[in-house]
């Protein structure tokens, strides 16, 4: 496994031991009935600051933990109104439940969902102000959310390594790994598979990586673990064809055209998701999305590392 040469700053080593997220749930509507939707909370449930992060694919609310730390964190030091972030858990991953028609597992879905559980936190405390971090699949989530007539507008919109446009080549490779849960007798041995489709993350310590993967699976009766989602998943993603991938990509190019908030790209400079001409083209029209381009990196970037967090804090206005 690479090695980082710069490690995280032992300040966020140690809120990693010692803060633990609350974890909730939200019951949404769904054709066959309802599913509870659980997120991760971190800061103070009284703030009328809100952001949302929002995991990719496969992955889960977990993800950000460091990230979630860092901001409130800044928040707080930086004198400003208190911050509290929401991570979910995407139906059919994490703690959330698994939908009964796997036809589900799709964009409308997802963002109905996320209304739900924007309405029901609303609801318990007005919410003044709407960030957006969305990885992969949780920034086109976001795309979604912020060119809609929400209650509570999308203020700020971070995408990590996401654009209107996803290579075809990126949704092949997706068909070959989606929905291959595994079966690994230690969380170890989780993590090094988990290793071998992420290594395009970017470089990461052991000790690093296995932080990221203990949240990765589940544990089964018989004591072995295996990928904590649905395998169900990879029905609608086997189901894609090439021209509807790119009747997808124009709905989405539409979607984008229709945001104003201030939005940050977050683009690994050896994606094979997102191309820098696609990038280009997003810093000239529609949000006009400012870039930020990481060296080293494929998709997606983690978030993990004080770089990655820093521009993440500098665009919400969190870094002193």
């Amino acid at each position: 496994m690479p090695q980082r040469t710069d490690d995280l700053t032992l300040n966020l080593e140690l809120n990693q031991l010692m803060f633990e997220p609350i974890l909730d749930f939200v019951a949404c509507p769904d054709p066959q009935g309802t599913h509870r939707m659980a997120y991760w909370s971190w800061g103070e449930k009284s703030a009328s600051h809100v952001m949302f992060c929002v995991h990719g694919l496969t992955r889960q609310g977990r993800d950000f933990d460091l990230l979630a730390q860092a901001l409130t964190a800044s928040a707080k030091a930086a004198g400003l109104p208190s911050l509290r972030v929401i991570c979910p858990d995407v139906v059919g991953r994490g703690k959330s439940d698994w939908l009964q028609d796997p036809l589900g597992y799709q964009f409308p879905q997802y963002a109905a969902d996320m209304a739900v559980l924007l309405k029901s936190l609303n609801s318990e405390r007005v919410i003044e102000r709407l960030d957006w971090v969305g990885t992969s699949m949780g920034g086109v989530i976001g795309m979604l959310m912020a060119a809609s007539e929400l209650s509570v507008p999308v203020r700020h919109l971070v995408l990590n390594d996401i654009g209107p446009p996803v290579s075809w080549k990126s949704i092949l490779n997706m068909k070959t790994y989606v929905g291959e849960v595994g079966k690994f007798q230690t969380v170890q041995d989780a993590a090094n598979a988990i290793w071998e489709i992420s290594k395009s993350f970017g470089p990461h310590t052991a000790s690093e990586w296995l932080a990221l993967s203990q949240n990765m699976v589940r544990r089964l009766e018989d004591g072995t673990y295996c990928l904590h989602y649905d395998p169900q998943l990879r029905v609608p993603i086997r189901a894609v064809t090439e021209e509807q991938a790119k009747a997808g990509e124009a709905t989405l190019w539409q979607v984008y055209d229709l945001i104003q908030c201030p939005t940050l790209l977050i683009r690994g400079a050896e994606s094979e998701l997102l191309s820098a001409a696609s990038a280009l083209e997003m810093t000239q029209r529609g949000a006009h999305a400012q870039v930020a381009t990481l060296p080293g990196v494929g998709h997606a970037p983690t978030l993990t590392h004080q770089d990655q967090i820093d521009i993440v804090r500098q665009f919400l206005g969190l870094l002193a």
